[in-house]
């Protein structure tokens, strides 16, 4: 009877019943060790080129709202309440939060990018970040982006409110397309919305405002943009006009200051030329 007895198979399943039983008692042990373990280090990264929020403001927030962690063990920590709490802030887009084997707390806090300053037309100002949600302003730190003001209809009524608007989204578009465009990032230093709704180009050289209209057509717009720069500006100057109005296809419309006509340098252009 005995001979009959697979002996490799009770062997291994006493072996596997020993590890399992190894196991969850390694694991109890260890979540003791962890329940016991005391913080002895909160350490804050902030990642982001804004400096909306700095180190010690996320410490000074943890300590406020949730006591000094510093002292206190793993259990009374609530981790995963802190990183929920942090992510609230109007200024960070993602948290996370671990504590390492020596009890050192660690917060890793990635900021939100802004793209845009809107100013709308009641005079309330927000800024706008890459996903599109509207970010209060701060004195303590001012980004270095576009300004929008004018005709803006667009509420602002707290934080992290997505844009409503399809002219505040065309706005965004405009900072979008331009950026990484050595040109157009230096030359554009604001834009209006005027009572046409219609968004004007404020240059960094030069008097004259570029009227684009909305968002459509970039590519085209600004390239007749440049051809007002590289072949007309050269032969009038600088004083010429007050407005170049690209916001017709195939048109630069040239506006001189003491009134509107069609000048002689203004032109109905093919893109093939």
């Amino acid at each position: 009877m005995l001979k009959r007895i697979r002996w490799s198979l009770l062997f291994y399943t006493i072996l596997g019943l020993g590890a399992a039983v190894g196991l969850v008692v390694l694991m109890g042990l260890i979540e003791r060790k962890d329940a016991a373990q005391v913080c002895t280090s909160l350490k804050v990264n902030v990642e982001g080129k804004e400096t909306f929020i700095d180190q010690e403001d996320i410490s000074k927030m943890i300590n406020n709202q949730f006591g000094n962690v510093v002292g206190k063990s793993l259990r009374e920590i609530k981790l995963e309440d802190i990183e929920q709490a942090i992510e609230k802030l109007p200024y960070v887009s993602q948290a996370e939060i671990h504590m390492d084997m020596d009890g050192t707390v660690r917060v890793n806090v990635k900021q939100r990018e802004v793209v845009l300053r809107v100013i709308n037309s009641q005079g309330r100002e927000f800024y706008v970040d890459t996903e599109g949600h509207k970010v209060p302003v701060t004195l303590k730190y001012v980004p270095r982006v576009l300004v929008a003001n004018g005709n803006i209809k667009e509420s602002y009524n707290k934080p992290l409110e997505e844009v409503e608007t399809i002219l505040v989204k065309d706005l965004v578009r405009i900072v979008e397309h331009v950026r990484g465009n050595e040109l157009w990032e230096n030359q554009i230093v604001q834009m209006y919305v005027n009572q046409d709704k219609d968004i004007e180009l404020i240059p960094r050289v030069g008097k004259e405002v570029l009227l684009i209209g909305n968002a459509d057509s970039l590519d085209s717009k600004l390239r007749r943009l440049e051809l007002y720069y590289k072949n007309i500006l050269p032969k009038v100057g600088t004083e010429a006009y007050s407005r170049i109005n690209v916001k017709y296809g195939g048109q630069i419309i040239c506006e001189r200051r003491e009134g509107w006509f069609m000048d002689s340098l203004q032109m109905k252009i093919s893109m093939k030329n």
